[in-house]
């Protein structure tokens, strides 16, 4: 993505318990299933001109219980899922690593990309042109809004149920 673009307002969206039931550390397709009205709200956000971002902990990689590689794989199902009604995840940010992590390569005692901390965030805003000022985080947890926060973006927690109905205020033209 060149930067050099107009800079666009985002979506930021935490991927379990926003887009997807949350029953801990989803890795495979066959267990994965969309929250109420998800995909419909990325195709909406999609055609209304924002870039749609995903923002995630995966620290089941760093916890070994599956490997970076099943991550990728489940967001590209999630973007195969998504192109049959026209809809796009712009990018894709995960974070694998954790202070208790039980691989080497992942722990971390503070990692900059695991939210609370904003560095998922920040990644995209350096990446893509975004219009910081118009820009939204949905999270399901406290520490998603304090990364919106340290990003100095407006966090907003989704209480459950259908993900569309919840955004449709903030649905406004890029």
């Amino acid at each position: 993505m060149t930067r050099t673009a107009p800079p666009r307002p985002a979506l930021f969206l935490d991927r379990d318990g926003v887009l997807n039931e949350d029953p801990g550390y989803v890795h495979r397709w066959e267990d994965f299933h969309w929250i109420p009205g998800a995909r419909e709200a990325v195709a909406a956000f999609n055609r209304a001109g924002w870039w749609v971002f995903v923002v995630t902990n995966q620290s089941g990689v760093g916890r070994g219980y599956y490997a970076e590689d099943d991550v990728v794989t489940l967001h590209a199902k999630m973007s195969e899922s998504l192109a049959e009604i026209e809809a796009r995840i712009d990018a894709f940010y995960y974070c694998p690593q954790h202070p208790d992590a039980a691989l080497d390569a992942y722990r971390h005692p503070d990692p900059p990309d695991r939210k609370p901390n904003p560095g998922m965030i920040l990644r995209a805003l350096n990446e893509w042109p975004v219009d910081l000022s118009r820009s939204i985080m949905i999270g399901d947890k406290p520490s998603d809004l304090e990364a919106a926060r340290r990003a100095g973006i407006r966090g907003l927690l989704f209480p459950g149920d259908d993900l569309m109905a919840f955004l449709q205020p903030e649905l406004k033209p890029a």
